[in-house]
């Protein structure tokens, strides 16, 4: 893959697709769990992946860095092309991979017994792109864009588990942006969280938007509708229809997705 281990390649809205994916199969042994999906998602911007549990919605978005595969007996199938390369290639290091579709899970999970700081240079050490000097400008950096530096400066060295549940998950999204990803993947980013702490990830979504293409998976509709750009609804493994969140929440192609967000199932 072209400089796919060494660079970035932020986009913009109106030109070609970030990712564009085609005949997406995902299966762990021989079951299959997403059906031939199909789908561009749009430089910079948002876009929601909604649908009833089980759908495939966490699955689609662990293809997008290769994280799917990391389950014994996990496989995909078919073309996951980021900035026009696929992310499948042989000659792709997944880890490097990952440095460029960082990833935020549903649960909170610094490393317990890591500090703040070295929470958030970790993923820097990993992928071998720390530099002697350069830490405390990527720590103030990275927590700035994470909307927790004024929180934590005075208490970089405290451990980043004695942080609040809405900390924690900040603490995880600047160690994410520490790196300088491409694309910041969230599977259901707030559901542990409360309300409070869940409004001030989606006010930390808003700003980060500009700035990064963003995939964020979610049960919560009107979370959906708030923080998104596009949307992508899901159902049985199969990618019912995608497009403008506005679209999709009043005026759906499918049925199928009009029941769903009007709530008659799922």
């Amino acid at each position: 893959m072209r400089n796919m281990s060494l660079t970035s390649s932020h986009g913009s809205i109106g030109q070609a697709p970030k990712y564009s994916v085609r005949g997406l199969r995902a299966l762990f042994g021989d079951h299959e769990v997403l059906h031939g999906v199909d789908i561009d998602i749009a430089p910079k911007g948002v876009t929601a992946v909604i649908g009833p549990s089980g759908c495939g919605k966490s699955t689609f978005v662990r293809c997008l860095n290769r994280m799917h595969e990391l389950v014994a007996g996990a496989r995909a199938e078919g073309k996951v092309a980021l900035d026009g390369d696929d992310i499948y290639a042989a000659e792709v290091d997944p880890v490097l991979l990952r440095r460029r579709v960082g990833m935020v899970f549903q649960k909170p999970n610094p490393f317990p017994t890591m500090s703040i700081r070295d929470n958030v240079l970790s993923g820097k050490r990993l992928t071998h792109t720390f530099r002697r000097g350069e830490a405390e400008a990527v720590v103030e950096s990275a927590l700035r864009q994470a909307a927790l530096w004024e929180e934590v400066k005075d208490r970089l060295d405290a451990p980043g588990s004695g942080l609040s549940g809405g900390q924690q998950q900040r603490l995880c999204i600047a160690r994410a942006l520490a790196v300088d990803p491409d694309v910041l993947l969230m599977d259901e980013p707030c559901s542990a969280l409360d309300p409070i702490a869940t409004a001030r990830i989606e006010d930390l979504i808003h700003e980060l938007k500009d700035r990064y293409t963003m995939v964020i998976v979610t049960h919560n509709m009107q979370q959906a509708a708030r923080v998104s750009d596009q949307t992508a609804f899901f159902l049985q493994g199969d990618l019912v229809e995608s497009g403008p969140t506005n679209t999709i929440f009043t005026k759906p192609k499918d049925s199928r997705t009009e029941d769903y967000i009007t709530g008659k199932f799922g």
